[in-house]
């Protein structure tokens, strides 16, 4: 019988044990390491879309005077100094701006920082020179970053290579956060003997002893939680991290992902997107007081929030400023310089960046329909719009100052007054400013695309256009006369006039001119409502509508949106076109993925818009719109369209000149009844946009089969240039009045009265 050896038996399973123990370690070293290579070398970050405005064009000649170039600079983030030395400066003088650009890269080429002097004449820019005064025929400012389309962990970052950042910054975040960074393998030893000393003391964790390394192990892949498990998973990932990868790839990891502050839901990540979101400037145009603040914030962002707290704030900075001081990295100057500037901080934490959002709301909706929510907000993808910042600003201007001017003229009753705007090209169709309400920066209801009102008057071109394809013409007569309908269920239909005065008979121009009801109305319902819709429906109009009788006086709901897609096809000589808030689509590093054209499609007849766009400026010029001219000037053609829905809860107006179209709605909410009409409220904040914008005529090009022929206002028969009260008018060719008026017949024999004619002319 052969021993017994319990302590060989014991060495033996204490073995097994131990190699079991290295064998599961192993494994799970391997699954770390696999792990951390897997997302590393992968797509790092979740990257929100980036939207941007147009990139402004400036060239000799531009339409832009030298106070709308510095609303355009203030978007961008430029600093007015009384010299501009470096990226992102402007010196401004009464004529001039002098302007050292940032640079873009742009699809079709990078556009350079350079130095740049720009002259005004009024409100045209005249010429563009360099210092040495060689001049620049074109330029292309950096397009305004609009916003992001974000993931759902709603974390936020600009991603920035380590070259792009300040030496400053790396210095600042090595001396106070990892003085031993470039000689450790991923942990400093001393500092966890440090940490657990401490934490031993206080008898919970306190203390961490993290390297950048562990930081950035811990934010990129695990929790921020201070726990053991966590604490030992950090070291053995921080060291076969800096296994694989050098420290420079680590460092410029680390400058992406830091955690800096939060805006709402929205996370703030990465040094690049932290320098715009305190102040509103690239990360490499930062002064050295700038980055030590960011880089103190790195300990606790929320408790050295510098808005918040900013002497605890100024208190870090200077602490990490006076680290660089003792370590020699800054002379004693510098030192004082920076420590005794201010924080320098913008107040208001926004990322200019939701100072648009009913405009991101429709760029948004436009995207979805090309593009999966995954890849807008984790892609990185690159937007750029047709939002223009100064006519967005110029108009938020105006509906604001409307608003709050009728809230002051009318008291209680129109209190809480809302309104939206929407802003287009008339040529291409481009949308280059949205409000969704009164409170401009609101990112909630976007009454632009969502609110659905009576519009109104805003539908009778489309009744009279309806005419003018069945073979009216503009002094066909109509009846104005009281009139009543009686419905199939019994119900009467008897609508009136604003005034509630009858008119008798009147042309088709003057009615439309006057915006009379009831000529309308039985002019609506003679031509069919069926009819109607249809010129709707090709005029751009998607929603369905109901075939009601009041459909003729706009008793059904349509958006500001819809609305400026109805009058765009009346602006651009009867073609359909898309609004388009798009652009172009890049990806990460700039490749283009998609463009958006300019697309159009002819719905309606040349000719027949054209009798229409006659009627639309009487409007303006004679109708309910005629308070225009009290503010733009008689050679600037404008046509256009009050509307007031019923009981007077919405008040519209819709118009276009040659550059620009511009839809207004004004009401209140819970849909109560307002105090003003179309005329007396919405036409004011259109009228005072417009009369700020740099404006072109409205000139329609006349079709060949259109002859204009002069018609006496009270008749409407052929009458003579000379004959009091004639009125020249278009008509197609063969659909024109065939009888003349008195004083056309006697001219016809009498071409060049005498003096004594025309006296007896006048009395006549």
């Amino acid at each position: 019988m052969k021993p017994y050896y319990p302590q060989r038996r014991s060495f033996g399973f204490a073995t097994k044990l131990f190699l079991t123990f290295l064998l599961l370690l192993g494994l799970g070293l391997a699954y770390l390491d696999h792990h951390i290579r897997l997302q590393f070398e992968g797509k790092r970050w979740a990257v929100p879309a980036k939207v941007y405005a147009r990139p402004l064009e400036l060239y000799a000649g531009s339409p832009i005077s030298l106070d709308e170039l510095k609303v355009e600079l203030r978007s961008l983030g430029y600093h007015f100094v009384q010299e501009a030395v470096r990226p992102g400066q402007v010196a401004v003088s009464k004529t001039r701006a002098i302007l050292y650009t940032r640079g873009f890269k742009f699809t079709d080429g990078l556009e350079p920082a350079q130095r740049l002097i720009l002259h005004f004449s009024g409100t045209r820019l005249s010429h563009i020179t360099q210092d040495q005064g060689q001049s620049i025929p074109l330029i292309r400012l950096e397009p305004v970053l609009i916003g992001g389309i974000y993931p759902l962990n709603n974390e936020d970052r600009d991603l920035i290579q380590l070259s792009d950042a300040p030496e400053a910054l790396t210095q600042a975040l090595i001396a106070i956060e990892d003085r031993g960074f470039y000689d450790h393998h991923g942990i400093s030893l001393r500092g966890i003997s440090r940490a657990m000393l401490a934490n031993i003391k206080a008898g919970r964790f306190i203390q961490g002893g993290s390297t950048l390394t562990q930081q950035l192990i811990k934010n990129f892949y695990l929790t921020s939680d201070r726990t053991l498990v966590r604490k030992l998973l950090e070291i053995p990932m921080a060291i076969l991290l800096e296994l694989h990868y050098s420290k420079a790839d680590i460092l410029e990891a680390y400058l992406n992902e830091v955690y800096l502050g939060q805006e709402g839901s929205r996370a703030i990540h990465g040094f690049g997107l932290a320098a715009q979101y305190y102040f509103a400037q690239p990360l490499t145009e930062l002064k050295l007081e700038q980055v030590a603040l960011l880089a103190a914030m790195v300990k606790g962002p929320s408790y050295y929030e510098p808005r918040r707290h900013p002497e605890r704030a100024k208190s870090r900075r200077d602490l990490v400023l006076n680290v660089l001081y003792q370590q020699e990295v800054i002379d004693k100057d510098t030192y004082d310089r920076a420590s005794e500037a201010p924080l320098g901080i913008v107040q208001q934490a926004s990322l200019s960046k939701g100072a648009y959002p009913a405009y991101l709301d429709l760029v948004k909706r436009q995207l979805k329909d090309d593009y999966p929510e995954e890849a807008l907000s984790s892609e990185g993808l690159r937007v750029f719009t047709n939002l223009n910042p100064i006519a967005q600003h110029k108009a938020e201007t105006a509906l604001t100052k409307t608003i709050t001017t009728l809230e002051k003229n009318y008291g209680e009753r129109l209190d809480g007054l809302q309104g939206s705007m929407i802003i287009t090209d008339p040529q291409t169709g481009e949308v280059i400013a949205v409000i969704g309400g009164r409170e401009t920066r609101y990112q909630g209801f976007n009454r632009a695309l969502d609110t659905l009102r009576p519009i109104g008057s805003l539908v009778k071109p489309a009744v009279y256009l309806t005419a003018i394809e069945q073979g009216y013409n503009l002094v066909s007569e109509l009846d104005d006369s009281p009139y009543s309908l009686t419905m199939p269920n019994g119900q009467i239909w008897q609508p009136e006039n604003f005034d509630h005065q009858s008119h008798d008979y009147v042309q088709l121009h003057q009615a439309l001119a006057y915006s009379y009801n009831l000529s309308t109305a039985r002019l609506g319902m003679s031509l069919g409502l069926n009819h109607v819709i249809d010129t709707l429906k090709r005029l751009g109009v998607e929603r369905p509508l109901d075939p009601y009788p009041s459909l003729l006086l706009g008793a059904q709901g349509l958006s500001p949106l819809e609305v400026a897609t109805m009058y765009q096809t009346m602006a651009s000589n009867g073609f359909k076109m898309p609004l388009r808030a798009i652009r172009q689509v890049t990806d990460s590093h700039g490749e283009e993925l998609s463009r958006y054209p300019f697309e159009l499609e002819q719905t309606i007849d040349h000719s027949a818009i054209h009798l229409l766009q006659y009627m639309l400026q009487e409007v303006t010029r004679i109708g309910t719109a005629r308070s225009i001219y009290y503010r733009l000037p008689e050679d600037i053609n404008v046509a256009g369209k009050t509307g007031t829905s019923d009981l007077q809860r919405d008040s519209w107006f819709a118009g276009f000149a040659g550059n620009r179209l511009a839809v207004v709605w004004l009401g209140l909410d819970d849909n109560s009844p307002l105090p003003i009409t179309g005329s007396s409220g919405a036409l004011r904040a259109w009228t005072d946009y417009m009369a700020n914008e740099t404006l072109d005529p409205f000139i329609a090009a006349t079709p060949e089969n259109i002859e204009y022929l002069w018609v006496d206002q009270q008749t409407g028969m052929l009458s003579d240039m000379q004959c009091i009260g004639a009125q020249q008018l278009p008509f197609l060719i063969g659909n024109s009045p065939t009888e003349h008026s008195d004083c056309a017949i006697r001219n016809q024999s009498d071409p060049l009265p005498t003096l004594e004619g025309w006296i007896r002319r006048w009395f006549e």
